[in-house]
């Protein structure tokens, strides 16, 4: 039985009493909002994901969204990336900093219109952050937490179902890229992307009032497909070497460190916000980088609640920011935040609960 306190500091989903009915056993919090973890079996949750197809509660990946005159030239202000050439429709994925180049959070953007933009976001206040970053720059724009919530849909099955839902035309949309629609009265955004690499689709809910309506609609057309509950917190994440801003970062970690480099546009405006620090980091070099490490033992022991130091040769040279048990690769598995003279195949020492485990440094993704 799952039971939370209730308070007007926690908020739920649109989906939230849909996903109580499923049987949800463990939440956490995300944007100061309930993101479900489990249904009670994590291992066959995460199979599903593999195999089949999964849907997701995903409504703590709240929207900023700017509308206005300047609303473009915001977007771009906030974004490291270069946003000249994204066409309405498009998503992009940005990761945004602050002026000392150090990484706050790694959202979708998505251009409804030459002057509306949504910001999906990852867990930290960009809502608080584009306000003021506007009331400084003095421009003419609006910027609101919409009524828009995703619901996710992942896994190799997951274009059939959506498919079956809107048509044919959703196997046509490229990576990131949406097309906003209605499903029976209800004003909806599909867009192929999702927290997984096995494929997928977010569909924006864009009335709050519709959430189990929608819930169920999905859930009867994937039936057939074997569709049944999941989260986007399954041993897939990492295995499939997606980083978790706040999780695998902390407050001084730019993106070059973890492997975003390719989403910076160093020649961007000089006012967009860090990225003078940014090109002073990717001139001097990271001093850290993100690498795969695969634990020794086979014992299923999670990260606990905080980062493990890492040691080579006597000296701490990182911290592991995450570790979860593999069921594909039989093992535990890690991401380790390390200094740049450790490369893949040296063998580190990691400090777990007053224990030394040893693990061999790989690249990233696992698989």
């Amino acid at each position: 039985m799952f039971s939370i306190f209730p308070t007007a500091r926690l908020r739920p989903s649109p989906f939230y009493n849909a996903v109580v009915k499923e049987g949800l056993k463990t939440a956490m919090v995300y944007n100061r909002m309930i993101l479900p973890a489990s249904f009670g079996n994590p291992e066959e949750e995460y199979w599903r994901l593999i195999n089949g197809v999964s849907m997701w509660d995903v409504g703590v990946e709240r929207q900023v969204q700017l509308t206005g005159v300047d609303a473009a030239k915001l977007a771009q202000i906030l974004s490291p990336r270069d946003l000249s050439k994204c066409k309405v429709g498009q998503g992009k994925y940005v990761p945004l900093c602050n002026h000392k180049g150090i990484l706050i959070n790694d959202p979708i953007l998505l251009k409804l219109d030459e002057n509306k933009f949504w910001f999906s976001i990852a867990d930290s206040d960009i809502l608080t952050w584009a306000q003021a970053i506007a009331g400084e720059k003095g421009l003419d724009v609006q910027i609101i937490e919409p009524d828009v919530s995703p619901l996710a849909v992942q896994g190799p099955k997951s274009e059939g179902v959506v498919a079956s839902i809107f048509g044919d035309w959703v196997r046509e949309l490229k990576y990131f890229w949406f097309k906003e629609t209605e499903l029976e009265g209800i004003p909806v955004a599909v867009q192929r992307s999702g927290w997984s690499k096995q494929g997928g689709f977010e569909i924006y809910l864009m009335d709050g009032s519709k959430g189990t309506k929608l819930w169920n609609i999905v859930k009867e057309a994937g039936k057939p497909y074997g569709i049944g509950p999941g989260s986007p917190g399954t041993p897939e994440r990492t295995e499939s070497g997606l980083l978790s801003v706040g999780g695998d970062s902390d407050y001084t970690t730019n993106p070059f460190e973890v492997r975003l480099g390719k989403y910076i546009d160093l020649q961007v405006a000089d006012d967009v916000v860090g990225i003078q620090a940014l090109r002073k980091i990717a001139s001097e070099g990271p001093k850290r980088h993100q690498l795969g490490l695969i634990l020794e033992g086979k014992i299923a022991d999670p990260l606990k609640f905080s980062w493990e130091d890492i040691n080579h040769m006597g000296k701490k040279v990182g911290d592991m920011t995450n570790c979860v048990w593999s069921p594909r690769m039989s093992a535990n598995i890690g991401y380790g935040l390390l200094s740049v003279n450790i490369n893949p195949g040296d063998l580190v020492e990691i400090e777990r609960d007053g224990t030394i485990v040893k693990a061999r440094v790989v690249d990233l993704p696992f698989i």
